[in-house]
C-alpha cells in the first residue's frame, strides 16, 4: 500500500514542485492509506507503529515526494511522542483522533523564530503567551513551519508573561482567527512543503491547551541526543530521495545509446563504477538507519543517542553524495528542468539543513567520545549546554 501511495506522489510531485502549492491531493492519499496515524499508540486504538516502521514509511514516501513525506513525518512524530508519554489534554487528543479517522489532520511544531533562529542552539522564545480571563493569548512570529497552509494544529513554543516567566508549547488550532501565513517559502528544494513563516496575533486558546509548561532551564532545554525516534526516520526520508535519483540514473544508463558507442552507456566501465559507488553509499546508510531503528524498538541499551546522531550525519552525507555522483556523470541531462534527477538533486540539499545540524551533532558525539577516553584524573570535556538541544524543532 505504501509503495502504491508513493507511486501516486511521484506522479503529482513535478506539478507541486513547479507551483510550490500545498500538496492537497497527495496528503489525502497518505491519509486514505492510514499512514498519517500509523504511530498512534495502541492505548488509543492505533497500530502503534514505532521507529523502524516510521523510517520505512518515510523512506518510501520520500521516493515519491519528500515534501509530502516531511509533512507526514511531523504528524507521525507528534502521535509517536503521545504514545510513549501522554501529554496532550485527554479530551483534546481524543478529538484529534476522531477527526483523524475522517480526514487528514496535520500537526507540527512552530519553534524557529526570526531573531532566535533554531532553538537547537539554545535560547528563549520571543513568542509570548499572555494570561487572559479564559486562557492564553499567543503572539509572535515563527519561521519554517512545515505544512503551514494545511496544519490543523500549531504547537507553538512560547514564553509566558507571568512575573516568573515559564516556557511551554501552546496548542493553537490552525483555523484560529488572527493567524497570518506568509508565502515566504521559496526555496531550492522541498518546494511543496509549504514551510512558511507564521505570525500569531493575540490568538486566544483555552487555559488547558498547553503542554510542558515550566521554568526555563535545563529541564526545558531541548536534548538533541534524545531524538533517535525522529533522527532515524528523517534520515530514511532523504535516503528515499537518493533511491529515486538512483532509479533515474539506472533508467538513463540503459536508455542512452550514443551513436559513436552503439550500445547503452550502462555497459561502460565509467557508468558501472559510478553505479557501484552509489549503491555502496546508499546500502551502507540504510543499514545504519534501519539497523539503528530496529535496535531502538528492541530497547537495546547498547544503542546510544550518539549512534543515532552519527547515523543521520552519515546518511545525509551519503545521500547527498550519491545524488551528486549521478548528476555529475549525466552532465547537462542531469540538470535539465523537467528531469526528475534535477528535482531530486534540489530536494536532497535540504537533508543537512534540519536541526540539529551536522556541527551540533558532531559536538555531542565528540564530547561523549572524549569523556569516554579521558586519562585518569582528567576533567570532563566541557559541554556546550546550548548546543545539546531537542529534536522537537526538526522542521526545515
Amino acid at each position: 500500500m505504501t509503495s502504491q501511495v508513493a507511486a501516486l506522489l511521484a506522479e503529482l510531485a513535478p506539478q507541486y514542485d513547479r507551483s510550490a502549492t500545498f500538496p492537497t491531493e497527495s496528503v489525502q492519499a497518505v491519509h486514505e492509506a492510514g499512514l498519517l496515524t500509523a504511530t498512534v499508540g495502541e492505548r488509543y486504538g492505533g497500530r502503534g507503529g514505532r521507529v523502524a516502521e516510521t523510517a520505512h514509511i518515510l523512506h518510501t514516501l520520500g521516493q515519491g515526494d519528500p515534501s509530502v513525506a516531511l509533512i507526514t513525518a511531523m504528524t507521525l512524530n507528534t502521535h509517536a511522542r503521545q504514545a510513549v508519554q501522554p501529554h496532550w489534554p485527554d479530551e483534546l487528543y481524543a478529538r484529534v483522533l476522531k477527526e483523524s479517522a475522517e480526514r487528514p489532520v496535520l500537526i507540527n511544531h512552530a519553534r524557529v523564530e526570526p531573531d532566535l533562529g533554531s532553538p537547537a542552539r539554545g535560547g528563549l522564545p520571543a513568542t509570548l503567551a499572555r494570561r487572559t480571563a479564559d486562557g492564553w493569548s499567543v503572539s509572535g512570529t515563527k519561521r519554517f513551519v512545515t505544512g503551514a497552509d494545511g496544519l490543523d494544529w500549531f504547537l507553538v513554543w512560547a514564553t509566558t508573561d507571568e512575573p516568573e516567566p515559564r516556557v511551554g508549547t501552546f496548542l493553537v488550532p490552525g483555523g484560529s482567527p488572527s493567524i497570518e501565513i506568509s508565502g515566504s517559502w521559496d526555496q531550492l528544494g522541498l518546494r511543496a512543503s509549504g514551510s512558511h513563516d507564521v505570525t500569531f496575533r493575540e490568538v486566544e486558546i483555552p487555559y488547558e491547551h498547553v503542554i510542558g509548561l515550566g521554568p526555563h532551564g535545563p529541564a526545558s532545554e531541548q536534548d538533541n541526543r534524545a531524538g533517535a525516534a525522529l533522527h532515524l526516520p528523517l534520515a530514511a526520508l532523504y535516503l528515499g530521495v537518493a533511491r529515486s535519483a538512483q532509479a533515474f540514473f539506472h533508467t538513463f544508463a540503459h536508455a542512452r545509446v550514443p551513436a559513436n558507442l552503439g550500445h547503452p552507456v550502462a555497459r561502460t566501465e565509467r557508468f558501472r563504477r559510478t553505479a557501484g559507488e552509489i549503491e555502496v553509499l546508499l546500502a551502507a546508510a540504510e543499514q545504519l538507519v534501519f539497523g539503528g531503528a530496529a535496535l531502538v524498538d528492541a530497547g537495546d541499551s547498547s544503542y546510544t543517542p550518539e549512534q543515532a546522531l552519527g547515523a543521520r550525519v552519515l546518511a545525509d552525507r551519503h545521500g547527498v553524495r550519491a545524488v551528486e555522483l549521478a548528476v555529475r556523470l549525466l552532465g547537462n541531462p542531469g540538470l535539465a528542468r523537467g528531469n526528475p534527477l534535477e528535482r531530486h538533486f534540489r530536494d536532497i540539499q535540504c537533508a543537512p539543513v534540519h536541526a540539529p545540524q551536522e556541527d551540533i551533532s558532531l559536538l555531542a558525539i565528540g564530547t561523549k567520545a572524549l569523556n569516554g577516553t579521558k586519562a585518569p584524573g582528567e576533567a570532563k570535556a566541557p559541554t556546550d549546554t546550548k548546543a545539546l538541544t531537542d529534536t522537537k524543532a526538526l522542521i526545515p
